[in-house]
Order: structure tokens, then C-alpha cells, then sequence
């Protein structure tokens, strides 16, 4: 008996045009608005945030420790427009500095600059990141500043190079692969002496500045190479088994750098790794304020999106 197998045809185009759907999704307010409010959203959403309060978010990163993988902390939010929502969003980072510190947890931050009121003013931003950086420098600890849309990067920037400049240099900056500026900005950090955590990219970028998925991988690997050659304690972010299996064939010393995952995503790889003898660290995001951030990792991997929709099929009541 011959069987007849069925071939599966992918439609060209079809990942990135589902990505780039996704993405748009995550500035609904509408959306955002029901599925927040929805118990079994914000149930699903446990799958890459570590709960919505901070006690919640150190008792994911004690168990994270208790693997030997470090973290960084981030109190999602963005986009924020009223002054005195960044001005507390920056106090919310100064007491989560504070409680680490008490802790006693192996974890630094990570931030936003819209949410430091970039949007509004860089003068406001800046009053915020040094409140948090002076605190951050008082107990030894670490800060990241998170990359946002290609509508940010050079702003972003110049304020990093900024407070560098003022002598916080207890912070780091992150650089996107799939930007066609960043091999410079590579570059530009490399000659400031400062912590780079290279990633991929989440948000919907037109061609015109932004790699294809190849082209991006490519560039991912070109500037992780660059990185671990001349830079400074870079961190990897990336879950891309491929691009992983050619850094550890370059035999880096694995105390010069690290491998960083985004919480919840390929656990199984974050323990090999560890296993092997590498350093990794897991970005581990909590707050309200979820949506986009969960939005963004359904539209990184196919995966997510398809665990995304299973559980909402199985919680879903069954017509009879």
C-alpha cells in the first residue's frame, strides 16, 4: 500500500506578515484594555511575565538564582506622557534598587526611557535616570537601558552617552541586529568602554532601515563576533539555537560575556547552557502594565504564539 503524504506549502511571506500583525496589535488600547482585564489573559500572560507586583517578580528571580541563572529586573511600562507618572515610575526603580539590594537576590534592572519621560522632555528623563543611577552607584548595582522603536534610537542614545559622560558608568546600553545603523553604533560603544546587550529586535521597523529575518541573522552573528572580540562584557540575547551553536564554536572565554534569555523562553536551553559551564541571565519583566511586552514575545516565535492559542482553546467552555 503506497501512502500519500501531504506536503504542508508555506506561504512566502507568510512568518514576517503575521509578525508585523502582531506588532501592530500591541499599540491597541482596545485590546490591550480586554485582555488585561481578563483573567485568562492575565493567566496566560504568567507564561513570560513574573507576576504583577515586585515580591511576586523576586521570588521568580530566587528561583531563577537557585538554577545559576543571574537576572535583570524590569518594571514593564512605556510611552509614558504625564510628567508625573515618570516621576514616579523613576521612584518605583529606586525602591525596587532598594529592595534587591535587601533581598539579597543576584539581579540588576532594566528600563525604559519613554518611561522615564523621554517622550515628554530629555531634561525630565535625564533628572529621572540620575535619581535612579545615584541610587544604583550608592549599592553597587547595574543599569540597563532597554532600546525601544527606530523613533527613539538616536535619543536613546545621546542620553546614554550623556549621563556616561557625567560619570555613571554603572549602566549599559541595548543594540538591535536588525537595524542597519547599528554595526556603528556597535562601534560607537565599543569606543566608549560601555556594556552592550545585543538582540534581534521586537518592534515593526519598514525596510528602508531594518534587515529581512537573514538579513538580521547575519548581522546578529557579524556583531556578536565584533562584540566578543573588542567590546566590553557584552550580553547575547538570543533563544536562536543556531546563532548560539556558533558562538560557543568560536570558544569564547565564558567569564568575558554572557547569554541572556527573556523569561519563560526555552527554559530547557537556558539549563544546557548553564549546564555547560556558561554564564546566563534572564530578563525577568513584571508590572500591569504587560500587554505590549507579551504581545512583542507572541510575535518573536511562532511557538509562543501557537502555546498562546492551545491554552486559549483549552480554557475556552465547550459548546454542546
Amino acid at each position: 500500500v503506497t501512502k500519500k503524504r501531504t506536503t504542508m506549502f508555506r506561504v512566502p511571506g507568510a512568518d514576517e506578515l503575521l509578525r508585523g500583525s502582531l506588532l501592530h496589535m500591541s499599540d491597541s488600547r482596545a485590546l490591550a484594555h480586554w485582555l488585561t482585564h481578563n483573567p485568562l489573559g492575565r493567566r496566560l500572560a504568567t507564561r513570560f511575565v513574573a507576576g504583577e507586583d515586585l515580591d511576586s517578580a523576586i521570588d521568580a528571580v530566587r528561583v531563577l538564582n537557585s538554577k545559576g541563572i543571574t537576572a535583570s529586573l524590569d518594571h514593564l511600562g512605556e510611552a509614558i506622557t504625564n510628567p508625573a507618572e515618570a516621576i514616579d515610575a523613576a521612584g518605583g526603580y529606586v525602591a525596587i534598587l532598594g529592595r534587591l539590594n535587601q533581598s539579597g537576590v543576584d539581579s540588576n534592572v532594566s528600563l525604559k526611557l519613554t518611561q522615564m519621560g523621554l517622550d515628554i522632555s530629555i531634561t525630565l528623563c535625564l533628572d529621572n535616570l540620575i535619581r535612579i543611577l545615584e541610587k544604583a552607584q550608592e549599592i553597587g548595582q547595574f543599569v540597563r537601558f532597554d532600546m525601544e522603536s527606530s523613533h527613539h534610537t538616536s535619543d536613546i542614545l545621546r542620553v546614554f552617552e550623556d549621563v556616561w559622560q557625567r560619570g555613571y558608568s554603572n549602566c549599559g546600553i541595548v543594540l538591535q541586529a536588525y537595524l542597519q545603523r547599528t554595526e556603528r553604533d556597535v562601534d560607537w560603544a565599543i569606543e566608549l568602554g560601555c556594556r552592550v546587550r545585543l538582540c534581534k529586535g521586537a518592534y515593526a521597523e519598514p525596510p528602508t532601515i531594518a534587515f529581512d529575518k537573514a538579513g538580521t541573522d547575519l548581522n546578529y552573528v557579524k556583531l556578536a563576533r565584533k562584540l566578543l572580540d573588542a567590546g566590553h562584557y557584552p550580553g547575547l540575547a538570543t533563544h536562536d539555537l543556531r546563532i548560539i551553536r556558533q558562538v560557543e564554536g568560536w570558544q569564547p572565554d565564558p567569564a568575558s560575556f554572557e547569554f541572556q534569555m527573556l523569561y519563560g523562553v526555552r527554559t530547557e536551553l537556558q539549563r544546557r547552557l548553564v549546564g555547560d559551564g556558561y554564564r546566563l541571565r534572564a530578563y525577568v519583566p513584571f508590572g500591569s502594565d504587560w500587554y505590549a511586552y507579551f504581545m512583542r514575545r507572541l510575535a518573536e516565535r511562532p511557538a509562543n504564539l501557537m502555546f498562546f492559542l492551545t491554552q486559549l482553546k483549552d480554557a475556552l467552555p465547550v459548546s454542546r
